[in-house]
């Protein structure tokens, strides 16, 4: 217990880290999960081959493996700088790789939502003139939103653990800092690690709660 209290500080600004991580991801991650799902629903042929290759290759292999290729690949050899300073083009690289991994799960739970939206309604905007992004902005994108909030929110919390994964690219997150904490107090690693974990499902259940309540409070009646 006294390292916990004794670096408190500490702890707070590398959970601070995890949060502005996971944030900034999350936010990419919906961006690029969106337009991924619309490539995958759209007309042409090549962009449902590109986004079904991409989604594919993305949710198998290992965040890992992701985060090295951009922490070293394309920072290290590709010289790709985001910022002067070390610790902000980390940040940027670790967020790069994240919403890389995660835009794939989010286009496969978007690409579901979608499924549950009738066909009749697609039609029926056609019919009115609409052309396909605005069908899809408009009308099923919405209601595939609805459908799938708890989902999304699965996403999030296993978005919020997988940036501990973001330490292979030198981002001081909470496991960074739980790491220095253990190899500097040696005899209090049960505590330590009781207290990281306990900051983890403070970020983690609320936000399980949040979206099981949007869930219901957004569920569509078919």
């Amino acid at each position: 217990m006294e390292a916990l209290l004794t670096e408190g500080g500490t702890i707070l600004a590398a959970f601070w880290m995890t949060v502005r991580l996971a944030a900034v991801s999350a936010l990419g991650s919906l961006v690029l999960g969106t337009l991924l799902t619309a490539m995958r629903v759209a007309p042409l042929a090549s962009l449902r081959a590109t986004a079904t290759v991409y989604v594919t290759v993305a949710r198998n292999t290992p965040l890992t493996l992701v985060l090295l290729f951009t922490g070293l690949g394309i920072g290290a050899n590709l010289g790709l700088e985001l910022s002067d300073d070390i610790a902000t083009n980390n940040f940027w690289l670790a967020v790069i790789g994240l919403t890389a991994y995660t835009s794939a799960f989010v286009c496969e739970a978007l690409r579901s939502g979608l499924n549950t939206v009738p066909v009749g309604q697609a039609e029926a905007a056609r019919s009115l003139g609409l052309g396909f992004v605005r069908t899809l902005a408009l009308i099923t994108l919405p209601q595939a939103f609805r459908a799938v909030v708890a989902p999304l929110g699965s996403i999030l919390i296993a978005l919020t653990k997988n940036t501990t994964i973001a330490l292979v690219v030198g981002v001081a997150e909470a496991s960074v800092r739980m790491r220095e904490l253990i190899e500097t107090y040696g005899d209090q690693v049960i505590e330590i690690f009781l207290g990281f974990a306990a900051g983890f499902v403070l970020l983690c259940l609320p936000m399980g709660l949040l979206f099981g309540w949007l869930s219901k409070r957004m569920a569509v009646a078919r």
